[in-house]
C-alpha cells in the first residue's frame, strides 16, 4: 500500500510546527503573493525557506499555494517568484492557472506541480489534459463522489489528493462571485468576503435566509478513500488556531495509522466522530462523497456557531522531579476540573485538578487570565507543544 499522506494547513510558522509534530506528513501555505488566502499571514520567501528547513530536517513537505486565477496585470513578477521557491528546495507548488504550470517548466523548476482545487477537476478528460501539462498530483473538486474518485485514479495513475475535512464552498470549489458582487473583493484573487456565511432577509419570510453549508468530516468513509486510491488527505483552514490543527491533524493521523495497520474499530471511528464534531463551530458532514447533498449539509434558516472553550492551556514544560507541568493558558479553568492531556507522543489521559499554582508557587482556585503561566500536578510526564483541554468524552463510552 502507498504512503498515506497528512497534508495539514499552516497560516504561520507556529501552527506549521504544530502541524508537523502532531502527525502531518505535509504542509501546505501560502506566500505573501499569488495566493488564495490573502487575509492570513502568509509567508514571506524568507520564511518559507525557514519553513522547508524545518519541515526537511523532520523528513516532511513542503507545498506552497500559488493558486489565485491570474489576470494581467497579476503577472508581474510570477516568474522570478517560482524561480525563488525553486531554488529554495519547495517540494511542490499547488497551482490552478496553466499560465503556472507553463511557466514552471520554462524556467524548469524543480519542485512537483499540483492542480489546485480551484481547477474542480471532476472527469478522466480534465485530469488527463493536465497530466500532459506536467501536473504529478490533482487536489480533486470538493464536489468529487467516489466513483469520480475511483475512475480517474484507474484512468491516470495520478497522484489524488482529497479534502476530508473543513469548511466547504457553497459555490464550486471556490469559482464563487458573490463576494465580487457584493463587496467588489475577488474571491478568485484571495479577496473571499465569505457572503456564502451571511444572513440575508427575504421578502417571503421573517426568517433570515442562509446558504452555508455545513463543515466536511470524512472520518466515516476514510477507509474506503484509502481502498480506492486517494493519496493525500488534505485539511482545510490556514486560519484556524493551533488548537484546531493539532486536534484534527492527530485524529486523522492516528485513525490512518490504525487502518493501514488494521487494527481499527468501530470504536475508534465513532470516537474520532465526536472529537472532532466538538472541535469546531459548525456541524460537519461527508458531504458529497457517498450521495448528492441535501438540506441537512446546509444552513438553510439560521445557526448557532457558538465558540469553542475546550482549549485549556499549551505545555510549555514538565520537571520530571517533581512531577510538575508548566502550561500557557488559554481558556478558564478551576478546581475540580475534569481535564484531558494529548499530544503526539503520549496517549490522552485525564485528570482531575487538585492544585493550581501561578510561576511563584502561590496557589490558585482559578486560572482566568489567557496567556498567564501556571503550575499543575501531573503524574506522567508531558513535552512542549502539548496541549490540555476540558474533558468531555470517554472513548470507553463508544462500543
Amino acid at each position: 500500500m502507498p504512503k498515506i499522506e497528512i497534508l495539514s494547513p499552516a497560516g504561520d510558522f507556529e501552527k506549521l510546527k504544530i502541524a508537523l509534530l502532531y502527525g502531518a506528513d505535509a504542509v501546505y501555505f501560502g506566500g505573501q503573493q499569488f495566493s488564495l488566502r490573502a487575509n492570513a499571514k502568509n509567508f514571506s520567501l524568507e520564511e518559507i525557506e525557514r519553513a522547508t528547513k524545518f519541515a526537511h530536517s523532520l523528513n516532511k513537505r513542503v507545498y506552497v499555494t500559488v493558486n489565485i486565477v491570474f489576470h494581467e496585470s497579476d503577472l508581474v513578477g510570477l516568474k522570478e517568484y517560482l524561480k525563488a521557491l525553486s531554488e529554495i528546495g519547495i517540494d511542490a507548488i499547488i497551482a490552478s492557472d496553466i499560465v503556472v504550470l507553463r511557466l514552471s517548466k520554462e524556467i524548469n523548476a524543480q519542485y512537483e506541480l499540483h492542480l489546485s482545487t480551484q481547477s474542480s477537476v471532476l472527469n478522466v478528460g480534465a485530469a488527463l489534459f493536465y497530466k500532459n501539462l506536467g501536473v504529478t498530483r490533482i487536489v480533486l473538486a470538493r464536489e468529487a463522489s467516489k466513483e469520480d474518485i475511483k475512475k480517474i485514479k484507474e484512468a491516470t495513475g495520478l497522484e489524488l489528493e482529497c479534502f476530508i475535512h473543513g469548511a466547504m464552498c457553497t459555490s464550486m470549489s471556490g469559482r464563487c462571485v458573490l463576494s465580487n458582487y457584493c463587496t467588489n473583493r475577488d474571491a478568485n484573487r484571495g479577496g473571499c468576503a465569505q457572503i456564502c456565511r451571511w444572513m440575508f432577509d427575504t421578502e417571503l419570510s421573517n426568517t433570515p435566509f442562509s446558504m452555508t453549508s455545513k463543515d466536511l468530516n470524512m472520518i466515516p468513509h476514510i477507509e474506503e478513500m484509502i481502498e480506492i486510491g486517494v493519496n493525500s488527505f488534505k485539511v482545510e483552514g490556514r486560519m484556524r488556531g493551533i488548537y484546531y490543527i493539532a486536534t484534527v491533524i492527530l485524529t486523522y493521523r492516528r485513525l490512518v495509522d490504525k487502518i493501514v495497520n488494521h487494527t481499527i474499530t468501530s470504536q475508534d471511528v465513532a470516537y474520532s466522530l465526536a472529537i472532532l464534531n466538538r472541535c469546531a463551530n459548525r456541524e460537519s458532514t461527508p458531504q458529497f462523497f457517498a450521495s448528492i447533498p441535501t438540506n441537512k449539509e446546509q444552513y438553510y434558516l439560521g445557526r448557532d456557531e457558538v465558540s469553542n472553550q475546550d482549549f485549556l492551556g499549551l505545555v510549555k514544560s514538565y520537571e520530571e522531579e517533581t512531577q510538575m507541568v508548566i502550561l500557557e493558558e488559554r481558556n478558564i479553568f478551576r478546581l475540580g476540573d475534569i481535564v484531558e492531556f494529548f499530544g503526539p507522543n503520549v496517549e490522552t489521559f485525564s485528570i482531575k485538578l487538585s492544585k493550581i499554582y501561578d510561576e511563584e508557587d502561590n496557589p490558585l482556585e482559578v486560572a482566568n487570565h489567557p496567556g498567564m503561566m501556571v503550575k499543575i500536578p501531573v503524574p506522567f510526564p508531558l513535552q512542549e507543544f502539548d496541549m490540555m483541554r476540558l474533558k468531555v468524552f470517554d472513548k470507553k463510552d463508544y462500543v
